[in-house]
């Protein structure tokens, strides 16, 4: 059985981004106690995956969580490479999207941000991919947010796909739509998020950070795996 999680993140240089990430871990380890939970990073910054997995002792099978709301590049590639590399013995769980309960924890952050009631209509903010079936795993996550809401809810992209935020917000606002609102599907703080500010939204929620939600999926990933 392992008795080490490693969760690994995409990598911000935002100094409030590992802080975020390490506030949602401790979350983690309260709920798993005896656990050994490690962060590592893809891209950015450091500790690396295949340092972190190098660090782990002989004879433990570690579980990787990928802290990420969508399957794209870094998640296809990168953390199945990095783990070759280690000798292909840690088992991998599924990302984090579009997962429901990643969705709830969005609908609360917009909720919050909306003391009025939500907005008429909303754009989930996602970072962006070149990979089609993350593209795909967004709108899961928008269409599971609009039941929720009972609210058109469309996908917009940071970077690299579209629509563009903006465009999605001016779409909406050209449909007729009275208050167009921006969920954030970013887990952290960071240049991504901070670019949200002037999308020209009526409302802009904060990213998910350490919601209670996401740390219990993560602690299900892990049992999950270890159970499997």
């Amino acid at each position: 059985m392992s008795d080490v999680l490693v969760a690994v993140a995409h990598g911000t240089r935002a100094p409030e981004g590992p802080i975020v990430l390490a506030s949602l871990l401790d979350r983690v380890r309260g709920l798993l106690p005896g656990v050994d939970v490690r962060v590592a990073y893809v891209d950015v910054i450091s500790p690396t995956l295949e340092s972190v997995l190098a660090e782990v002792g002989p004879g433990v099978r570690p579980v990787v969580v990928p802290m990420f709301l969508a399957s794209g590049y870094h998640v296809r590639v990168d953390v199945p490479s990095a783990v070759a590399a280690d000798g292909g013995r840690a088992i991998v769980t599924p990302a984090l999207g579009p997962d429901a309960a990643v969705v709830a924890a969005v609908e609360e952050r917009l909720r919050s941000s909306s003391p009025d009631g939500p907005p008429s209509a909303v754009v989930l903010a996602a970072a962006g991919s070149s990979d089609a079936s993350a593209l795909g795993e967004v709108a899961v996550a928008a269409s599971l947010l609009s039941s929720s809401l009972s609210r058109p809810v469309v996908p917009g992209y940071v970077t690299t796909a579209s629509p563009s935020v903006p465009d999605a917000v001016s779409s909406l606002r050209a449909a007729g739509h009275a208050t167009v609102g921006v969920a954030s599907y970013l887990l952290a703080p960071g240049l991504f998020q901070q670019r949200l500010d002037s999308v020209g939204a009526d409302v802009v929620a904060p990213p998910i950070g350490p919601h209670p939600l996401v740390a219990e999926l993560i602690a299900a990933r892990y049992r999950a795996a270890v159970d499997g």
